[in-house]
Order: structure tokens, then sequence, then C-alpha cells
């Protein structure tokens, strides 16, 4: 190889390692020293939270408002048939003492008294008007639900008396209340056929009242019908055929292995039912009754409800000025 083509070949190294970059080519800037390798997260601006909806003027939030103790006298008129048979007994073993009236017309009376217990609980005591009478009692939310303390008819009239709505309501709204109208539980060998039930409170008319209060016209009407057969129990069954057996001596109705033959078949039927028709006006400001009045009317059929008068009453709420310093004793000491 000569001396020009050596010449060449070094030329075109040289060259080649002084290629110059291609045009437009961006070069990074190298990083002060100071600075940190990784930038900090900027921080997050916090989102904004979503604003309740506001109000519906149409509608009203129906509480009760015990900044102070509030009584109202309950007189339940009866024009029922005959007197209500014994109550069941409730949950702690005593009996319900809710005022039942005595045969043909007459009327009793009991006080409600609602306040705030000193732990901040809503609480109602029922006082039967009338010496050596013993007081129910119980608690319940700001909306008047019966939480504990009653039971049978007595927590019926209660929940009727009490319970508001559990949501605003306008106008035409409707709810249902927690009552149980008709209890066959205490029925022995009662069967359920067929049940009818309504259940509706309705908020009728929203009107203005005097010093801006607002008047809330509640109407009740409730429906509950049972039907079923009594059944026999083996009770029942050996005190028929005993009856039998003494009329037509040498005639049993029992084949001789507990079973009762084709004469003792038929169960009877039975029929419970009770409406309940009803009108209240609510201060909605002051959180309790200006008025409220119901008609219940019970009607059966082969059976009876215990603590339960068949026939009509009336029960009417009347708000007392103030309540009668002996009522409020016992609660306060809770």
């Amino acid at each position: 190889m000569n001396r020009r083509t050596l010449g060449l070949l070094a030329a075109l190294s040289l060259t080649s390692a002084c290629k110059e970059e291609p045009v437009g080519e961006m070069t990074p800037i190298p990083r002060p020293a100071d600075m940190p390798a990784t930038p900090a997260k900027k921080a997050e601006a916090p989102k904004p939270v979503a604003a309740e909806p506001p109000p519906d003027p149409s509608k009203v939030v129906l509480r009760w408002k015990l900044d102070a103790p509030t009584a109202f006298r309950l007189t339940t008129t009866s024009s029922g048939s005959g007197a209500p048979a014994e109550a069941p007994k409730g949950k702690k073993g005593k009996k319900d003492k809710e005022p039942q009236p005595a045969a043909g017309p007459g009327e009793t009376a009991a006080i409600f008294v609602l306040q705030r217990t000193e732990s901040g609980d809503y609480a109602f005591r029922i006082v039967p008007e009338g010496a050596g009478v013993e007081a129910d009692q119980g608690t319940m939310s700001e909306r008047g639900f019966v939480m504990d303390g009653l039971a049978g008819p007595l927590r019926n009239t209660a929940v009727l008396v009490l319970e508001l709505p559990r949501d605003p309501v306008g106008p035409e709204a409707t709810w249902a209340l927690g009552a149980d109208l008709v209890d066959m539980g205490a029925v022995p060998g009662f069967v359920e056929k067929k049940a009818e039930r309504r259940n509706q409170v309705k908020l009728t008319a929203l009107t203005p009242g005097e010093n801006g209060e607002q008047v809330a016209t509640l109407e009740y009407d409730l429906t509950e019908s049972l039907s079923g057969e009594v059944r026999a129990t083996r009770a029942r069954m050996q005190a028929a055929a005993a009856k039998a057996a003494a009329a037509k001596p040498g005639h049993s109705h029992d084949d001789g292995h507990g079973h009762e033959d084709e004469s003792t078949k038929g169960e009877p039927s039975v029929l419970a039912e009770m409406r309940v028709k009803g009108r209240g006006e609510f201060l909605v400001k002051a959180g309790r009754w200006r008025s409220w009045e119901a008609t219940l009317t019970t009607r059966t059929e082969g059976t009876t409800l215990p603590g339960t008068a068949e026939g009509e009453r009336t029960l009417r709420l009347t708000p007392l000025d103030s309540v009668p310093p002996e009522l409020l004793q016992p609660q306060a000491k809770k």
C-alpha cells in the first residue's frame, strides 16, 4: 500500500470522528449542583365539597321538641258492647295497663308526659287518672318512634299518638305507622288464612298559623283484619271427648290412638278486625299537637282480642298548660 492510500484512509477516519450533529437537535442543559434530582410534586388543591341541596320549601320536618316537659290528657270514650278480655302480659311479665272502658258507655283518662332525661333521651310516661294505678313508661326517638317499654294495645295507642313521619313531607304525602293493630298470638291454636291491611297517614294540609307557626293537618286511615281457624289442641280434644262421653255413655270420640272422630273435625272460624280513622293538627315550629282525635272500631267473630273491647272507642288528645310536678318526679330520678 503506497503513501497516498494510507493518507486517504487516515483522512476518512478523521472525518468520521468529527461528524457534525444534525441541525435542530436539542442538547440537554446540565442540572445545577444545588437542584434536587427529583422535583417535589405540586400540592393538589382540595376538591370542593358538594353543597347540600336547599330544603324544599313545600315540605316540613315533623319532630317533637321537648326543650321543656310537655303533657297531654288522653280521654277514651267507649260505646263498647262489653268489658275487654284480660290484657296479655308484656315482655317484662306485667300486664298492659291501657285505660279500658267498662261495659257500656263510659270515659277514662290518662296523662301523657313527654320529656328529655338527663342523658338526653326522649322518654314518656302514661299515668292513668285514678288512685292506686301504676304508670307505664318508655323511650322514643325524636320523631316519636316507640323504642322500648310497651307492648300490646297500649303500645298501639302510643304509636298512634306519638309517631311522626321519618322524612320531610308536603301536602298529599303519605307514610305508614309502626302499629300492629290485631295480635292473634294470644289465641291458642289460631291459624291465619287471610289478612287484609291498610296503614296510611296523609298530610292533607300545611297552613300558616299565628306568630309564624305552621300547622300540619294529618289524617289517619288504618285497617287490619285477620281471619282463620282455631285448630283443636290436645286439651280441647280431650275435653270435647269427655263431654261427649258424659252425654252419651258407651260412645267415645277417641279411637284409642289419640285421634278424634269425624264429629269433632270441624274447626271454628274466627275473625278479628280493627279500623282507625283520625285527624290531628301538629304545630311544626312548636313541635307538639294542637289537637288530635281518632275513632277505633273493633269487631270479632268467634274470638276476642285480649285487652281490647268490642265496639267503638274515641281517643281525644288535649294539651295541658303545665305538667303536674308529681308526674315529673319518677322520670327525673332515672
